[in-house]
Order: C-alpha cells, then sequence, then structure tokens
C-alpha cells in the first residue's frame, strides 16, 4: 500500500485550521492578539533570518513545549492570545495546526506561505550578521 501524499495531508489540514494572510498576522501580533511561533529549524533562522518578536519552538519539540503537563512546557506558550505558528512556506505549520487542535489548542492558526510569504511582503526581518 502506498504511502499518502505529504500534499494530500497538508491539503486536509489546510482544510481543518485558521490560516491567516501575513497582512493579518502581522497586525496582531502588532496589536499585542498574537504570538508568533516560528516552527523552522534553527539552520533556516541563521541562514533566512528571523521575524522580530517571534518565538522560536523547533517542530520536533511543539507538541511537548505547548502541553503543561508536559516536562518540557514552555511557559511562552501558554497564553490567551492566538499562537500563530510558521514554518518556511506553510506546510510544517499545517500540519502542526492540525496536530495543536487534536490536542484541544483552540487559539492556534498559521501564516498563508510561511516564512517566505512574509519576507516576500517586505514584513520586517532580523538576520544574523
Amino acid at each position: 500500500m502506498p504511502i499518502r501524499p505529504v500534499k494530500e495531508l497538508v491539503a486536509e489540514a489546510k482544510s481543518q485550521i485558521t490560516t491567516l494572510s501575513v497582512a493579518e498576522a502581522q497586525a496582531r501580533q502588532v496589536s499585542g492578539e498574537a504570538l508568533l511561533v516560528d516552527i523552522r529549524d534553527p539552520r533556516e533562522l541563521t541562514r533566512e533570518g528571523r521575524i522580530p518578536g517571534a518565538f522560536h519552538a523547533p517542530r520536533g519539540m511543539l507538541e511537548f513545549w505547548i502541553d503543561p503537563a508536559s516536562p518540557y512546557h514552555k511557559t511562552q506558550l501558554a497564553t490567551d492570545k492566538t499562537v500563530i505558528l510558521f514554518c518556511a512556506s506553510s506546510w510544517r505549520s499545517a500540519l502542526s495546526a492540525q496536530t495543536l487542535q487534536d490536542m484541544g489548542v483552540d487559539n492556534i492558526a498559521e501564516i498563508d506561505g510561511g516564512f517566505s510569504a512574509w519576507r516576500e511582503a517586505g514584513a520586517p526581518i532580523e538576520t544574523e550578521e
């Protein structure tokens, strides 16, 4: 039996989650209504830059960091704000948002197009000098 293509999984996830435009995500961050969470690999942050004020939670630790019962819980993720995930192009963030919804997190969304769309929109980015 062939495996389900990742594109199919991402499309299914996107049909079940909230996806925000770069402009909407940026407006919510600026107004203090949202916490942007970068789930990219640390090497991607070094290579491509970061969104100022975004919290970094590597994809592999996300579920452990958000669960208050986990020994790895990060208090920064225990928020009433909308948690807006992003990765490079919004595939990992779509799957992650769906997983967090399945865990019972209801204040979750993702950025359409991810960090790539953020950069292309000319939104602020910090780079390592």
